[in-house]
């Protein structure tokens, strides 16, 4: 049944008031270690992500064509750690470049039967896009979030380019769109939330008690699972603090939390789930009432939390969101659009290591015949072949990546 925000949020008020007056949050330093293969399914995603970035840039422009030198002069604004024709070089089935004298970068067949595929599958899963976006509204304190935040975070949630055309209006009775958000999502606009929906205001958290509810009859308390890495350590006080912590009344997302302290024990409970980058949760802070120093809960909860530093930014990872590989335990339906993704990558990419082994071999032959005159191997060749090169590490050292994944606690589990 649907309700109005205001009535389903305040049958939480008393509840919580009781948990004030605020405790002091603990200021006892936790160790940090590495988790490799955390770190590891972070950087899987590194080159889908640059490929991606370079390709919209291209899908944004008139008539999906744009001039490779403008597509060149953009490598830093996409944050591209090698040169624009190089990287095209090695995943040929992404954009298709005409000859010179002006070349010209556009979708190859590949990329166009993929965007095919993918507005077919946002049709598909529209209802669970629209209940992943009310979701996020329903955190929110005021129900209503700035159109451009939304649009500056909607592919670490999974949303469409253009969710504001192409979901949003499909969902009058969830969405109502306030202002003008202008064509490109920047404007001053608001998306508000229409109605309260009582059966997406649960996390997954609260989802899982319920089902152990099921199985056994009795409903657990409901509270964070905690998986403390192979051979990590908490000093007793620690260990006392987080035991406290845990045995805090658990606060859900959608609840009002109004009469709590942003920076209290007890708001720090209804944090986040699976992997995001912290800037992309820090611009949600006032919306989601986050206390300035947030990103401490990531660090003093390890068993809850990995925080990465790859890629030169801090990344909070759910450990249990993940196996001991680095996979992860549930997948998103969204996850087929990035898979499909690089496998056009891959193919494109095997296309350029065989022409990169013909050239060498090309090379070995022209070595022996010039061996036998004493002369000199041309160097053009080689010069192609030193800068191609199979080496592409280059292209995991983008120290500026910020879009790494994770979803707040309030979103399913399933949610990327």
């Amino acid at each position: 049944m649907l309700l109005p925000a205001a009535a389903a949020a305040a049958g939480g008020v008393h509840r919580l008031k009781s948990l004030c007056p605020v405790r002091r949050i603990s200021s006892l330093k936790v160790p940090w270690r590495r988790d490799a293969a955390l770190d590891a399914a972070i950087l899987r995603d590194r080159r889908y992500r640059l490929a991606s970035r370079l390709v919209r840039e291209v899908l944004l422009s008139p008539g999906r064509r744009l001039l490779l030198r403008y597509l060149s002069k953009r490598r830093q604004r996409i944050r591209l750690p090698v040169l624009v024709p190089t990287f095209l070089r090695r995943y040929p089935t992404l954009l298709s470049v005409s000859p010179p004298p002006n070349p010209v970068a556009s979708p190859s067949p590949h990329l166009l039967s993929f965007l095919e595929f993918a507005s077919r599958h946002h049709a598909l899963h529209s209802p669970l896009l629209a209940s992943r976006l009310a979701k996020l509204l329903m955190i929110s304190s005021t129900r209503a979030l700035p159109v451009p935040k939304i649009a500056a975070a909607k592919r670490d949630f999974g949303l469409p380019d253009d969710f504001l055309t192409s979901l949003v209006p499909r969902y009058p009775h969830l969405f109502r769109l306030v202002g003008d958000p202008g064509p490109d999502a920047s404007g001053n606009a608001f998306l508000e939330l229409v109605s309260w929906d009582d059966q997406l205001a649960k996390s997954v958290i609260e989802l899982r008690a319920d089902k152990e509810a099921d199985v056994v009859g009795i409903r657990p308390r409901p509270n964070f699972t905690v998986k403390l890495p192979r051979g990590f350590y908490l000093k007793k006080e620690m260990r006392e603090w987080v035991r406290d912590w845990l045995e805090l009344p658990y606060v859900s997302p959608y609840t009002d939390t109004s009469g709590l302290h942003p920076a209290s024990p007890e708001a720090e409970k209804r944090l986040i789930e699976r992997r995001m980058a912290v800037p992309i949760i820090g611009k949600f802070c006032d919306e989601f009432r986050l206390s300035n120093a947030f990103a401490n809960a990531f660090t003093r909860h390890p068993g809850i939390f990995y925080v990465s530093l790859k890629g030169g930014i801090k990344t909070a990872v759910l450990r249990e969101a993940y196996d001991e590989n680095g996979e992860l335990v549930d997948k998103d339906p969204m996850i087929e659009l990035k898979e499909r993704f690089v496998a056009i990558m891959d193919e494109g990419h095997r296309e350029y290591l065989e022409e990169l082994r013909k050239k060498r071999e090309e090379l070995e032959k022209q070595r022996l015949q010039e061996a036998y005159r004493g002369a000199k191997v041309g160097t053009g060749i080689e010069d192609e072949m030193e800068e191609e090169g199979i080496d592409e590490s280059d292209e995991d050292d983008d120290s500026e990546e910020g879009e790494a994944l994770m979803t707040w606690g309030a979103v399913a589990k399933s949610d990327v």
